[in-house]
């Protein structure tokens, strides 16, 4: 989800993608409620498959995010509501762009009447029973699943990768 752009960045990535997905920024009390959740994240792009940590936490207050790889921070992101602040590890690769991150978290966690305010004319999110997806023109190009109360899987079909996202802390259930 927000690591997505981690190993995106990693991929051969298609020169120019087909569509630039709208930006989100929605406020961190539209989540609605309080998360701190310990996941697992498998990114799949082209044949590459890379496994990652992340730590999640949101309040009224701000978006918090840590991602690891093989013990090590790649990135910390913390949103407010008015600004995202970033610190990055100097191996993490330039493409990784804070801003998308948080757009896949808010996509997949905040609810549906709060993303669809965001959107920008042409977008719309369109929800059928777990699945959910932001459409331009009729085409799905973000589309997430709810496989079960812990695990949420991703397809970013404008950057070309897969998402799976596995609460890990205590099974605690994904929002």
């Amino acid at each position: 989800m927000l690591t997505g752009l981690l190993l995106a960045a990693c991929a051969t990535r298609p020169a120019s993608p087909a569509v630039v997905l709208p930006s989100l920024r929605l406020a961190p009390a539209a989540l609605g409620q309080k998360v701190a959740l310990q996941q697992r994240l498998v990114f799949r792009f082209g044949e590459h498959v890379r496994e990652l940590d992340a730590l999640l936490e949101v309040d009224a207050d701000a978006v918090r995010l840590a991602v690891q790889a093989m013990g090590r921070t790649g990135v910390r992101l913390q949103w407010d509501g008015t600004t995202l602040s970033e610190e990055r590890a100097a191996w993490l690769p330039a493409a990784v762009r804070g801003e998308r991150v948080l757009d896949d978290v808010q996509f997949s966690l905040w609810p549906a009447d709060a993303v669809r305010a965001a959107l920008p004319v042409g977008w719309e999110l369109v929800e059928s029973g777990d699945k959910r997806e932001l459409r331009k023109d009729g085409h799905a190009w973000l589309v997430r699943e709810r496989v079960d109360a812990t695990t949420l899987r991703v397809h970013n079909k404008a950057d070309g990768y897969h998402l799976t996202i596995e609460s890990t802390a205590g099974g605690a259930p994904i929002p």
